[in-house]
């Protein structure tokens, strides 16, 4: 081959290679996916404006709970007040009289009559001192009746005296020497007899002293706490060392009530005889039924509070003195249309109640998603919240943090509800 032949085989052909026909309707996969993604995003925004919705203001809600239930509501709770049981009928029953216990027939919990014997002391040295007296005693009746006796030798020896010297067979001086032995008898028996009846009283005295050995319930009751076991030296006043001053405590059972401090704000909604329902702390489930006794004339002026006897109408060996109680005063059972309107007490968290600048106490229902104003009535304020005893109803949702910031009517978020 001639050397322009092989220069022509290494010749680029420049010319531009036949393209591929794109079919109809295609197109590359990067358009298609950029295109699913940005309407993904799209959809989510359109999603998280409408159903996040972050310009609405974020709350969260509690639910308002009944304070007490329809049994033992009656007209609804006018106030609630914390305060304790206790005893109105308590002693720490001891002995009159210093000496060793010998015998301790109680215990804790234990049922006593009054009167029943509780303990005993040592009686040696009361018993040793009433038989002295005993005997003094006897000794006193005895010259009661040798003086009886010379009386008695005396009263005729006068009389025959009396009749010779009339006569004129005795002299003066003899009628006077009888008079005065029959005078002399008389004063001895007189004495012998206040001798007798000082004997009979010291022997009453020491056996008092032997009977004061014997320590017993004063009233019915149940022994709450013993404080002397045999062999320790009891006393009714302390005289230092390991002295006792009191053999137990009685508690009569039927006499416990509840005492309340109520704030001096409130206590005008408080009247003797007015009804009212305990709960006990320790059983929160069961309602008692009680009554005002009276309220104390007094008030705590560090506390601004005062105090209020509640007393229960029935008796129940759970109830026990010291226990927590929370006391609803309640409004008589209204009739009527009164019965149908009547609004139970609630207890809703501290921070759901807002005040307005004219001083109304508000709360802000959250129903549908908007916030309700609602102008309330404040009861007592305690451990489980705050008490509202008008304008809420039990199962109502109220805002609770951000309710500072809402307004009747606005749109609210709910993003949390607050449990127990």
């Amino acid at each position: 081959m001639s050397r322009d032949g092989l220069v022509g085989q290494l010749k680029i052909d420049r010319d531009e290679p036949p393209r591929r026909k794109r079919r109809p309707g295609g197109g590359g996969p990067l358009p298609m996916m950029l295109g699913i993604g940005a309407l993904a995003v799209l959809i989510a925004g359109v999603i998280w404006f409408l159903i996040a919705r972050p310009d609405l203001p974020r709350v969260e809600t509690a639910e308002a709970k009944s304070a007490w239930s329809g049994k033992a509501a009656q007209g609804g709770s006018l106030l609630d007040a914390s305060g304790y049981v206790v005893a109105r009928r308590e002693a720490t029953v001891s002995a009159k009289v210093a000496g060793k216990v010998q015998q301790v027939l109680i215990q804790e919990g234990q049922h006593v009559a009054a009167g029943q014997v509780l303990a005993t002391l040592d009686d040696s040295n009361a018993r040793a001192a009433l038989d002295q007296a005993s005997a003094q005693a006897a000794a006193a009746e005895a010259s009661v009746k040798v003086a009886q006796v010379a009386l008695t030798e005396a009263a005729p020896k006068l009389q025959r005296s009396q009749t010779l010297h009339a006569k004129g067979w005795l002299s003066q001086q003899d009628l006077e020497a009888s008079q005065a032995g029959f005078d002399s008898a008389r004063e001895g028996l007189a004495l012998a007899q206040r001798q007798a009846a000082t004997a009979r009283a010291t022997v009453e005295v020491y056996r008092r002293a032997a009977d004061d050995t014997v320590v017993r319930a004063p009233f019915a009751g149940v022994v709450t706490a013993t404080a002397a076991q045999p062999g320790e030296i009891v006393a009714p006043v302390a005289g230092g060392g390991f002295t006792r001053t009191g053999i137990c405590t009685i508690v009569d059972m039927d006499s416990l009530e509840v005492d309340v401090d109520v704030a001096e704000s409130f206590i005008s909604r408080v009247a003797p005889g007015m009804p009212a329902s305990v709960k006990l702390n320790a059983y929160p489930d069961w309602e008692i039924p009680a009554q005002v006794i009276i309220v104390i004339p007094t008030a705590d002026r560090s506390k601004a509070t005062v105090t209020v006897r509640v007393g229960f109408k029935t008796t129940d060996p759970r109830i026990v003195p010291e226990m927590g109680a929370h006391v609803a005063f309640l409004n008589p059972a209204p009739t009527g249309k009164a019965a149908v309107g009547a609004t139970r007490a609630v207890v809703v968290p501290p921070d759901a109640v807002q005040t307005e600048d004219g001083g109304q106490t508000v709360v802000f229902v959250i129903d549908g998603g908007k916030a309700e104003r609602r102008a309330v009535h404040l009861g007592d304020r305690n451990g489980d919240g705050q008490t509202i005893t008008a304008g809420l109803a039990p199962g109502d949702t109220v805002a609770v943090e951000g309710a500072d910031k809402l307004k009747d009517g606005s749109a609210v978020r709910v993003v949390k509800t607050k449990t127990d």
